[in-house]
């Protein structure tokens, strides 16, 4: 486990991440600079289409320090094609995490941990993160258990209700795809 986090990292296929949130009715999308560098925008947008096909609400939040420079993320969906009315400010879309089925973070860290709320000791503490943590299920993509940018542990990854589906963001987008495709 992390520097005195309570709790453990626990993973998750992506094939089953992705038929949970098939069957959901609100899903929520996090980008971040792992998405950018798997060059995964184009088939996060094809699982997208699926999920929507399926009646799920999908949207994504956006973080204004997610990437590498601002506007980066919004950059990286337009160019998949993503209508930019499905993308969401954080201070647009932070309420709605509470009743997110779930809410999946491709690639992002520091935006989305906790500590940044809770943790008077942390480097990160006062900084807005998306509320990822209130969905009521969280899926995080991430090649490894490694720390974000600014080198804290993320409470969001030993949450109760968070689960980490480990791979690189473009291979396991293919696999959700085929996960959710063999549905029929």
């Amino acid at each position: 486990s992390g520097e005195g986090i309570e709790g453990t990292m626990k993973s998750v296929e992506p094939s089953d991440a992705a038929i949970s949130m098939y069957y959901g009715s609100k899903v929520i999308i996090v980008p971040g600079y792992g998405l950018a560098v798997a060059q995964a925008q184009h088939k996060l947008y094809e699982f997208v289409k699926l999920l929507q096909k399926n009646g799920v609400d999908v949207s994504f939040a956006i973080h204004p320090v997610a990437g590498r420079m601002p506007g980066h993320m919004n950059v990286l969906l337009a160019e998949a094609g993503v209508p930019y009315d499905i993308i969401h400010d954080l201070e647009d879309i932070n309420e709605e995490f509470a009743q997110a089925d779930a809410a999946i973070v491709i690639g992002a860290n520091d935006v989305v941990n906790p500590a940044a709320r809770t943790n008077k000791s942390s480097p990160i503490y006062g900084m807005p993160i998306l509320n990822v943590d209130m969905a009521q299920q969280a899926y995080v993509v991430k090649r490894g258990q490694g720390k974000g940018y600014s080198g804290v542990e993320n409470e969001l990854f030993y949450a109760d209700n968070t689960q980490m589906v480990y791979g690189d963001a473009q291979k396991v987008m293919v696999q959700m795809i085929e996960a959710v495709k063999s549905l029929g």
